[in-house]
């Protein structure tokens, strides 16, 4: 029988208190995270909704992540509420301060909304990553230590840097389109546990995506 870490504890290893299984540590509706998906920090992991900021629920926006990402410290989501009306001579949100500047509290449709911030599966962010409001950071996407992210970020694709820029692609075009067609993260868990080896220890090829996909289909 295999002993498979399971996605409904908080410490997945419990020699690794650092880690935690975010799913299981958020408490804000607006905040989703699909199974496996860990925060690492060893200052406080509980701690992660402090790092999704300026996230207001009468504003509707959501952080989306998926399954299998790795998350390190110093990880900074800086949601749409930090926007501010950019239209006019002055950006100062005059109305937040109170007194009879809260008559020009600007209506939503003022303000730069750019929708929800999605992180996919199997996402790596590195420590400090900084992720700016209405990005989607695709599938198997790998960002850098320190790098703040103010656009799209395509699936496979490593990218670095203040703003992120594209590194590199991790897989030629047609690897990456079976591995999302495969869509691994997907897979019956005990599947997947069968073929961690492979995940992760080999270059994927079309020859043995095209075998898994025909397994599975």
């Amino acid at each position: 029988m295999m002993a498979i870490p399971d996605p409904n504890q908080v410490h997945p290893n419990p020699a690794i208190q650092e880690l935690v299984f975010l799913k299981n540590v958020i408490t804000r509706p607006n905040i989703e995270v699909g199974d496996y998906t860990y925060y690492d920090d060893p200052v406080d992991p509980m701690a992660f909704e402090s790092h999704v900021t300026h996230h207001y629920d009468f504003l509707g926006d959501r952080l989306i992540i998926g399954k299998f990402c790795s998350i390190a410290q110093g990880i900074e989501f800086v949601m749409n509420g930090a926007n501010h009306v950019m239209r006019g001579a002055s950006t100062y949100p005059f109305n937040i301060l109170g007194g009879d500047w809260q008559a020009y509290t600007p209506e939503l449709s003022d303000l730069p909304l750019k929708g929800d911030t999605i992180v996919g599966n199997d996402v790596w962010l590195g420590q400090n990553v900084t992720v700016l409001p209405g990005v989607t950071i695709g599938d198997g996407a790998i960002v850098g230590a320190d790098s703040v992210v103010t656009k799209s970020v395509p699936p496979y694709t490593i990218v670095g840097g203040n703003p992120a820029q594209m590194i590199r692609p991790r897989f030629k075009d047609e690897v990456s389109q079976a591995l999302l067609k495969l869509a691994w993260w997907d897979q019956d868990i005990h599947w997947i546990t069968a073929h961690i080896s492979a995940l992760t220890q080999t270059t994927p090829t079309i020859s043995q995506l095209n075998t898994w996909l025909a397994e599975l289909a």
